[in-house]
């Protein structure tokens, strides 16, 4: 009769207590953990008590319960967070009567704590100006909901902190009847101040947009500046000061090739119908790689971010991609992608594998469309760096961890190409995976040709068994912080 969907991230602590609970609530059948890349053993804390688990498909809260509301199978389904405590044995039977009762569409939980910081600063007012209809409620942006699953299948989730807030809202304006339920006293976790910046311009940013889609707003401007947004999250400002890692372990991978099956240029320009244009610039052998990569990023002038998007979400993965970034971060590496391509492409891709941060070249967007013009990714650029090249992947380990470099079995590298050369020559335990040129072969200690969780049976003697722990500053960081 209920399924209940647990997202979770780094919940190894309280998961299984919110799972048992679950179980033993009358009327549910079926409890689903989506696992958002946990390194601290979440999972197994998961299964082992009695929980169906899956891996999310795309790092972030919203895609999570998106996922795990493709498997399940009840007509009434639940989320309750992982991080839980306190729940009354009555709190799902509570949540859940009003849909049961056929009273109500969308159930939405309050519990005896006041509204956080974003949803009295940021939320409660723009739901009054726009959405008065829901102001009402005392915790719009919570995440313990019940509602029918044939509702569920019509709505928008969002990949990020607005998911919530985005569900109640298209679930009010398709016409669905709204309830909320005191469900008593629980405990949660609350996030740093530091952490709610993002989370007020997340939830701000679709409370905006739906505002727009629905008359009450006018203009693109909300959706620019969310795409705007996402890209900043992208990119590395240095501001004059040295970037470092502050962490033992670092394990950079290539993207293009090596975590994607393909490359992103030749796939946009697929879509774009430009192929006979790129393949013109990339078998001229004279054309300087500056020179090269500023003109394909011009033959992309005028082209949707939305194309972006998409590409970034449906090139396939290599086998093992998303299973060796997690277990190298399990292991206490910081874990990063490096990449000669975009950006705006390679943030994605990082939350698909659920590394830490990524670093590419900064594509310029104006009104949702691409500008045709590209910044080079600072990092790429060292005055104490690679010798050869002026812009080069070796510079990125440099501003990452100083021109001495970490410990010799701190650092792993992955490539496939000439682009990865002098990076895969400066890491004691490099990879050439499924390499396409002698030289990037020659460069690693290692040549890996079908499966990338073959680096982790090959690292094996010197990958340290504990796991980073879970609250790690790189749990959930789009890009790498600077150290002042």
């Amino acid at each position: 009769m209920i399924s209940v969907i647990i997202p979770a991230l780094n919940e190894s602590a309280t998961i299984a207590s919110v799972v048992r609970f679950a179980r033993r609530s009358p009327g549910v059948t079926q409890v689903i953990v989506v696992d958002d890349g946990s390194i601290d053993g979440t999972a197994e804390q998961a299964r082992a008590a009695g929980a169906e688990v899956m891996t999310s498909s795309l790092l972030g809260k919203g895609a999570s319960m998106r996922d795990g509301l493709r498997r399940a199978v009840e007509p009434i389904v639940v989320y309750l967070d992982g991080d839980l405590r306190g729940l009354s044995d009555e709190a799902i039977p509570l949540l859940t009567g009003p849909l049961l009762r056929n009273e109500a569409d969308f159930v939405k939980a309050c519990f005896s704590r006041s509204g956080g910081r974003v949803t009295t600063l940021t939320a409660r007012p723009l739901l009054s100006c726009f959405f008065p209809e829901v102001a009402h409620l005392d915790q719009p942006l919570g995440g313990i909901i019940a509602v029918r699953r044939d509702l569920l299948e019509q709505l928008t989730f969002e990949s990020d902190y607005g998911v919530d807030v985005g569900l109640v809202i298209d679930a009010v304006m398709a016409g669905a009847r709204l309830a909320e339920v005191d469900i008593g006293r629980i405990e949660h976790d609350s996030q740093p101040l530091d952490a709610l910046r993002p989370m007020a311009f997340q939830v701000a940013s679709v409370i905006l947009d739906r505002a727009a889609r629905h008359g009450r707003l006018r203009g693109s401007a909300v959706v620019s500046a969310r795409v705007g947004d996402r890209l900043a999250r992208a990119e590395l400002h240095q501001a004059g000061k040295p970037v470092i890692v502050p962490w033992r372990r670092l394990a950079l991978f290539d993207m293009d090739g090596t975590l994607l099956q393909g490359r992103v240029v030749v796939e946009l320009a697929r879509r774009c119908r430009k192929e006979a244009q790129l393949r013109r610039l990339l078998d001229s052998p004279t054309l300087p790689p500056e020179v090269r990569t500023r003109q394909i990023a011009a033959l992309f002038r005028g082209v949707p971010y939305a194309v972006f998007e998409q590409v970034a979400l449906e090139m396939p993965l290599h086998p093992g991609a998303a299973e060796t970034v997690v277990e190298l971060r399990r292991r206490g590496y910081c874990v990063g992608i490096v990449t000669d391509s975009y950006a705006v492409v390679a943030e994605i891709v990082r939350r698909r594998v659920f590394a830490d941060f990524c670093v590419g070249h900064l594509l310029h967007f104006q009104h949702l469309s691409c500008r045709g013009r590209i910044t080079m990714a600072p990092l790429m650029e060292h005055d104490g760096g690679c010798s050869v090249h002026r812009l080069c992947k070796l510079n990125v380990l440099r501003h990452l961890v100083g021109v001495e470099g970490p410990a010799a079995d701190g650092l792993i590298a992955v490539g496939d190409s000439d682009n990865d050369v002098c990076l895969l020559q400066a890491a004691e335990l490099s990879f050439a995976f499924q390499p396409k040129s002698d030289s990037a072969a020659k460069a690693a200690r290692f040549v890996i040709h079908e499966d990338l969780r073959e680096l982790l049976r090959l690292a094996e003697p010197v990958l340290p068994a504990h796991a980073a722990p879970a609250d790690a500053p790189w749990a959930d960081a789009p890009i790498v912080r600077q150290i002042a």
